[in-house]
C-alpha cells in the first residue's frame, strides 16, 4: 500500500478481552492487506471525517469481526512516528469486554478472526502488543474500581464465577472468604433467589449485578481487592 506521505491520519484499535475456560483471551484479526499482510493484529481502522472515535471503533469491530452492541472505554493514544510504515498514523485505543460465546465473522480487512490466549499471543502488527499490555493494566484497575465485570459474565452467575473472573484478570489467587465479604459490603451484586446445581456439588446461589449500566465505584470504596 502506498505511504500516506505528508499526511497525519487517525485510527482506532480495540483490545477486546474475554475469559474462556479460565483463560484470559484477546480478540485478534489476521490482516488481509499490507502492511503486515497475514499477521495478526487488533481489530481497528481509520476514523471517518464525520465520526466520533467511539463510533469508529464500534463500526470497525462490527465490520471486521461481527461483534456489535459492545461497551467500549477509551484508554489512550499511540503516536510514535515510526509505529506505521504507511506514514504518521495516530491510534486511539479502546478497551472492551465481551462473552466468549459471541458469534465472530471475519470481513472487510480481516481474513480471519479468533480468540488468542493472552499468555500465548502470536507475532502482532504495529505496536499492538504494547497496546494490549497497557490495556491489561487499565483493566486490572477497572475491575477493582467499577462494575465492568458485568460486561463479560452472563446475567446470572455464581460468586465462584465472579471470583474466577477477577482472578483471571488480576492474574493472582484471591482468598474466597475475603473476596465474598468485600463483594457483599460493596453491594455490587444481589441474589436472584435462584440456585445453580452442577453434578453432585452443593447448590450455589445465583447472583446478578445491581446496576445494569457502567458505574464507577470509587466513591464507595478504596480498592476492592487491595
Amino acid at each position: 500500500m502506498e505511504k500516506l506521505r505528508g499526511q497525519m491520519q487517525v485510527a482506532v484499535d480495540a483490545v477486546v478481552f474475554t475469559v474462556e475456560n479460565d483463560v484470559l483471551k484477546i480478540l485478534l484479526i489476521e490482516r488481509r492487506n499490507q502492511p503486515f499482510q497475514g499477521r495478526f493484529a487488533l481489530p481497528g481502522g481509520f476514523v471517518n471525517p464525520d465520526e466520533e472515535f467511539e463510533q469508529a471503533v464500534k463500526r470497525e469491530l462490527f465490520e471486521e469481526t461481527g461483534v456489535k452492541d459492545i461497551f467500549v472505554k477509551q484508554i489512550g493514544a499511540y503516536g510514535k512516528v515510526s509505529r506505521d510504515p504507511r506514514g504518521r498514523i495516530i491510534s486511539i485505543a479502546f478497551l472492551a469486554l465481551i462473552s466468549h460465546d459471541q458469534n465472530l465473522k471475519a470481513a472487510t480487512d480481516a481474513a480471519k478472526v479468533k480468540w488468542a490466549p493472552l499468555n500465548d499471543l502470536p507475532p502482532l502488527a504495529f505496536d499492538h502488543r504494547q497496546i494490549i499490555s497497557d490495556s491489561l493494566e487499565v483493566l486490572k484497575f477497572e475491575i477493582q474500581t467499577t462494575n465492568i465485570a458485568r460486561e463479560i459474565l452472563p446475567e446470572e452467575f455464581t460468586l465462584s464465577n465472579l471470583q474466577s473472573l477477577y482472578e483471571n484478570i488480576l492474574q493472582r489467587k484471591l482468598d474466597k472468604r475475603n473476596f465474598r465479604k468485600k463483594i457483599r459490603e460493596l453491594e455490587l451484586v444481589k441474589e436472584t433467589g435462584k440456585q445453580f446445581m452442577e453434578g453432585a456439588h452443593r447448590p450455589a446461589m445465583l447472583y446478578e449485578f445491581r446496576d445494569k449500566e457502567y458505574e464507577n465505584l470509587k466513591e464507595r470504596m478504596h480498592v476492592l481487592l487491595s
